[in-house]
């Protein structure tokens, strides 16, 4: 069985494929707002996704993490429209301290892949 390691530095892979399967690493964004952060990760999600030869129609699970639950809301206004009508993943949001105190918002995609 093949591992395939896309944009590996020392800490971690960006995307790791096996068996049919893209992992991402957890994307983030330093925006000023939970709405412009979510946007900014997503279009990261899109870009990576690219690169292991899949499109966010072909995600099987994303993992959110807020700061704060009280932006569930507007973080859901931004995934709303971004995720395809019919092709929403299974998904999970949860509250996390962050790894910075200007990152909102947190998103760890699992999508299947050539």
């Amino acid at each position: 069985m093949t591992i395939t390691r896309i944009e590996t530095g020392q800490r971690m892979s960006r995307i790791v494929k096996h068996n049919g399967v893209a992992y991402l690493c957890g994307q983030t964004s330093s925006a000023a707002t939970v709405a412009e952060q979510t946007g900014e990760i997503l279009a990261k999600v899109e870009d990576l996704l690219e690169k292991a030869g899949s499109d966010k129609t072909r995600i099987l699970k994303c993992e959110i993490w807020l700061a704060d639950m009280a932006d569930f809301a507007e973080m859901n206004e931004v995934w709303d429209t971004w995720v395809p009508e019919g092709q929403a993943p299974a998904r999970a949001c949860g509250k996390a301290r962050l790894a910075r105190d200007v990152l909102k918002v947190e998103m760890i995609v699992t999508a299947a892949c050539d």
